[in-house]
C-alpha cells in the first residue's frame, strides 16, 4: 500500500498501519514489550574494578558488539549497568541504523551506559536469532526511524516507544524453523566463499609455479632483533629480519632475473603544493587512495594545476605501472596497479612512482602481477625505510627491483591469462555465495511479512 488515509486522532505513530494485511498468516502481531523485559542492574564500582568489566565501546550498524580495550576502561566516570549473555542491547541514537545486538554466548557480561537500554527476551516466546534478524529488517528499521525524537544528529529513541512497537511473532517452533533454514543457506554461502578463496589461492600458486618460484617462508614474530649497526641499511625491523634469516639474494626462478630499470623507465609524479592548486590548467591526478592492489579506485578524482609544457613529463599513458611509495601496513607497502587510460590527461602525485615499460620486452600486466605476489614484494620489504610506523620506498628501489622475465611477451601474457581464469572462477563462486545470502534473507523476510 503506497498511502493510507486515517483519522488524525487515531494516529499513534507516523507509519502506515501494521495490521494483519501486512503480515504473514503464520504470525500474530504483538508489542515488543510483551516479550522483552527492560532490565537495569547497576554496577557497584567499589565491588567490581573497571579492569574486570567488559565495557561497551559501540555496536556497529551490522550488529557487531565491540568492547573497550583495557587501557580505555580506566578513568570511565559514568554510571554503568550490566547486560548478560543472551540479552538484547540497543543504541538510543543509532538503533534505526541497525546498532543493536544480542550479547553473544562467548561473552558472560557487558557493562553499558544509559545510552544502551538492555532487554531480556522471554525465551518461551521468542528465539534470540529470530529477534535479531527481524529487528534489522527494512520494515522494522523504518518503524524505528519514525519514532526518534530530537535533532537530526542526536535523535534518540525512547525505550517506552521501542517497547510499544508492534511486531509479527510466529509460533516459537516456526521461528526456529525459519532460523534453521536461514542458517543453512548462510552456511552454504560461507562454504562457497571458502571455495572461492581456495580457487584464488590455487591460481596464485600456479602463477608462481609457472615462474619456477618457491614462495618465501613466513617470518617469525619477534618483538626485537639484534643486529650490528654496520649491517643496518634501513631503520626497518622487518627488513633486518628478512636479511638476517633469508639473506638479500634475489628470488630464484627458471627464467632470467632482470631489474625493472632494465625493461623500462621509473619516475616520480608531481609534488602537491600551494603553487599548483587547481587553476587555469587543472588536470585530474591520481593519489595513493586511487591505486589499490591490482586495481584502480577512481570514484574520487581530484585536480591539480599542471601547465601544458609540463604535461609531457607527468601525463600517464595507458599501461603505465603505478607503485605506492609508502604505507603504514606491511600488506599495502608498494602495492601495484596498471593505469587503464580511462581518464584523459591524467597525472600522478609524487607519492606514486611510475614505471613505463618497453612493451617489446615486458607485458605490463605480468609485471604488475609479479610485484603483487609475496615474493615480488620482498625486495620492498627488505629495503623500505620506516619512520613513525610508515614504510616508504623510493625510485631507486623500484628501479632495482628484481623481475623473473620469460624471454617473450607471449609467454608472459599466457601466464597472466591462466591466473585471470582462476580469478574469474573465484569471482563466479563468490557471486553464487552472494546469491545464497540474498535468497536466505528474502525467504526469511517473505515468511514473516507479506
Amino acid at each position: 500500500m503506497i498511502f493510507q488515509i486515517q483519522r488524525w486522532k487515531d494516529l499513534w505513530q507516523w507509519l502506515p498501519s501494521e495490521g494483519d494485511a501486512g503480515l504473514s498468516a503464520m504470525a500474530d502481531t504483538v508489542l515488543l514489550g510483551d516479550f522483552l523485559s527492560r532490565i537495569q542492574t547497576p554496577i557497584d564500582r567499589k565491588q567490581i574494578p573497571l579492569e574486570e568489566l567488559n565495557i561497551i565501546a559501540k555496536i556497529t550498524f551490522g550488529g557487531e558488539l565491540h568492547i573497550r580495550p583495557l587501557k580505555k576502561r580506566f578513568g570511565y566516570k559514568g554510571p554503568l549497568s550490566l547486560a548478560d549473555s543472551g540479552d538484547l542491547i540497543i543504541s538510543k541514537i543509532r538503533v534505526a541504523q541497525g546498532s543493536l545486538c544480542i550479547v553473544p554466548p562467548d561473552i558472560d557480561h557487558v557493562a553499558v551506559s544509559n545510552e544502551y537500554p538492555v532487554y531480556r527476551p522471554d525465551s518461551s516466546q521468542v528465539d534470540p536469532t529470530f529477534l535479531s534478524l527481524l529487528l534489522r529488517s527494512d520494515q522494522f528499521q523504518c518503524a524505528l526511524r519514525s519514532l526518534r525524537s530530537g535533532n537530526t544528529t542526536k535523535a534518540r529513541l525512547r525505550p517506552v516507544d521501542f517497547e510499544a512497537l508492534p511486531m509479527p511473532l510466529p509460533q516459537l517452533t516456526a521461528q526456529r524453523r525459519l532460523v534453521a533454514a536461514y542458517r543453512k543457506a548462510m552456511d552454504k554461502a560461507a562454504q562457497l566463499d571458502a571455495q572461492a578463496q581456495q580457487i584464488e589461492r590455487d591460481a596464485q600458486r600456479e602463477f608462481e609455479a609457472a615462474l619456477g618460484l618457491t614462495p618465501p617462508p613466513n617470518l617469525p614474530k619477534r618483538p626485537f632483533q639484534v643486529a650490528r649497526f654496520r649491517d643496518i641499511e634501513r631503520w626497518s625491523h622487518e627488513g633486518i629480519l628478512q636479511t638476517a634469516l633469508l639473506g638479500d639474494a634475489p628470488p630464484e626462478s627458471k627464467f632470467e632475473i632482470v631489474q625493472l630499470g632494465d625493461i623500462g623507465t621509473v619516475s616520480y609524479g608531481l609534488q602537491k603544493c600551494p603553487g599548483n592548486r587547481p587553476g587555469k590548467h587543472a588536470r585530474p591526478y591520481l593519489r595513493v587512495a586511487n591505486v589499490q592492489r591490482g586495481y584502480l579506485d577512481l570514484r574520487e578524482i581530484k585536480t591539480i594545476n599542471v601547465p601544458d609544457e609540463q604535461m609531457g613529463v607527468y601525463r600517464l599513458e595507458d599501461s603505465d605501472i603505478l607503485f605506492v611509495e609508502g604505507n603504514g601496513s606491511r600488506k599495502e607497502l608498494g602495492r601495484v596497479a596498471v593505469w587503464d587510460g580511462s581518464i584523459p590527461d591524467c597525472v600522478h602525485q609524487n607519492h606514486i612512482i611510475k614505471a613505463r615499460l618497453d612493451r617489446a620486452k615486458a607485458d605490463p600486466q605480468f609485471i604488475a602481477e609479479w610485484f603483487n605476489t609475496d615474493t615480488g614484494r620482498m625486495h620492498f620489504f627488505r629495503n623500505a625505510k620506516t619512520t613513525s610506523g610508515l614504510g616508504t620506498i623510493n625510485s631507486t628501489e623500484v628501479r632495482t627491483a628484481p623481475v623473473p622475465l620469460p624471454d617473450n611477451t607471449a609467454t608472459q601474457t599466457a601466464i597472466v591469462r591462466d591466473l585471470q581464469k582462476g580469478r574469474d572462477r573465484s569471482a563466479a563462486t563468490r557471486k553464487q555465495a552472494a546469491a545464497f545470502r540474498a535468497i536466505a534473507w528474502r525467504d526469511f523476510i517473505t515468511a514473516v511479512f507479506v
